[in-house]
C-alpha cells in the first residue's frame, strides 16, 4: 500500500481491495472513533482498547506504509525531475489498470451506475483542468492536504498522491519526506510534516466513518463514482504536455502555470512511454492475479 501511495497513479486502497484486506482495514479504522475504543482507553484498559481497533493488524499495515514511503520518496523526486514523460507514462498505465480492476468489482452495470460513472468522469476531468499549479504553503492548507490525501489513500480507486498533485503539493510534500529520510530535514520541514501528519490522522478517523457507511449502503454506486473519478483524472497524468505559461515560485524556481495535453511526436520517447504504460498496466493486473491465487490457496 505504501509503495502505491507514494506515486500518483494507483491508490493503497486499491491494493488493499484486491489483496483482500480492505473491509478489515475500514472496520479497524472506524473503531478508532467509536466508544468501544475510547472507553477502555480512558480507563487505561489498554489490552481491551487494542483489541477493539485490531491493533496488530493496523500496526502491520501502517508500519509497512511508512517504511515504503520513507524509502521511495527520494527516488520518486529524482525520477520526476529526470524522466517526467516516462514516469508519467508508467503512472498512466497504473491508473488504467486500476480502473479495469475496479470496474470488474461490479457484477452488473445498470443505467444509474453508468450515469454516476459518467458524471464523476466529467466532473473530475474539468476539476483537474481548473486546479492551479501553484497553491499556498500556509499551515492550514498543508493540514487540509493531509486530511484529503489520507482519505484518498483508503479509497479503492483514488490515489492520495494524486490528490496532492491536484492540490499542487505532491513534489513539495515528497521533498520534505525525502529530506527527513536522508537526515537533511530542517525545523521548518519537521513542522510541515507534523502539520501534514496531524491532518492525516484527523481525516483518516473521520472519513473512515463515512466511507464505511457508504460502502455498506450504496456499495456499487460508490464504486461507480470512484471509477469515474479515476477515469476523468487521467487528464492530469497524461505524459505529453505543452507548457503555455510559467511563473517563478517563492523559491526562485520556474514552474508550469498553464499546461495543455498534446499528442506525442513520433520518436523513441513515444515508444518508451507506451512500453512503460503497458508495464504499469500489467503490474496492477499481476498483483491482482497473485492476490487471487493466494486467496484461493487459503480457501
Amino acid at each position: 500500500m505504501g509503495a502505491c501511495d507514494v506515486v500518483p497513479g494507483v491508490s493503497g486502497g486499491t491494493m488493499a481491495f484486491i489483496l483482500g484486506i480492505y473491509e478489515e482495514l475500514i472496520d479497524s479504522l472506524r473503531s478508532l472513533g467509536r466508544p468501544e475504543f475510547f472507553r477502555p482507553l480512558l480507563k487505561f484498559r489498554l489490552k481491551e482498547a487494542a483489541e477493539a481497533i485490531n491493533l496488530p493488524f493496523l500496526l502491520a499495515v501502517f508500519s509497512g506504509v511508512i517504511l515504503a514511503i520513507g524509502t521511495l520518496a527520494k527516488l520518486m523526486t529524482w525520477l520526476l525531475e529526470t524522466w517526467p514523460v516516462l514516469v508519467w507514462s508508467f503512472f498512466f498505465g497504473l491508473i488504467v489498470g486500476s480502473v479495469l480492476i475496479i470496474v470488474r468489482k461490479i457484477p452488473r452495470w445498470s443505467p444509474p451506475l453508468l450515469t454516476a460513472l459518467l458524471i464523476a468522469s466529467i466532473g473530475a476531468y474539468f476539476l483537474v483542468g481548473l486546479v492551479p499549479a501553484q497553491t499556498p504553503e500556509d499551515w492550514w492548507f498543508i493540514f487540509l492536504c493531509g486530511s484529503l490525501a489520507i482519505c484518498a489513500m483508503i479509497l479503492p480507486g483514488i490515489s492520495g498522491s494524486f490528490i496532492l498533485l491536484i492540490l499542487g503539493k505532491y513534489q513539495y510534500i515528497v521533498g520534505k519526506v525525502s529530506d527527513l529520510s536522508s537526515g537533511d530535514a530542517s525545523s521548518s520541514d519537521l513542522a510541515t510534516i507534523g502539520i501534514f501528519g496531524a491532518g492525516a490522522v484527523i481525516g483518516l478517523v473521520t472519513f473512515a466513518q463515512l466511507l464505511g457507511w457508504l460502502f455498506k449502503r450504496y456499495h456499487n454506486l460508490t464504486i461507480a463514482l470512484l471509477t469515474g473519478l479515476m477515469i476523468g483524472s487521467l487528464r492530469k497524468v497524461w505524459p505529453w504536455k505543452e507548457t503555455l505559461e510559467t511563473m517563478v515560485d517563492r523559491h526562485g524556481e520556474t514552474v508550469p502555470l498553464i499546461e495543455k495535453n498534446v499528442l506525442p511526436e513520433l520518436g523513441s520517447e513515444i515508444w518508451y512511454g507506451l512500453l512503460l504504460a503497458a508495464v504499469g498496466f500489467m503490474v496492477v493486473l499481476l498483483v491482482e492475479r497473485l492476490a487471487g491465487a493466494s486467496e484461493t490457496k487459503r480457501v
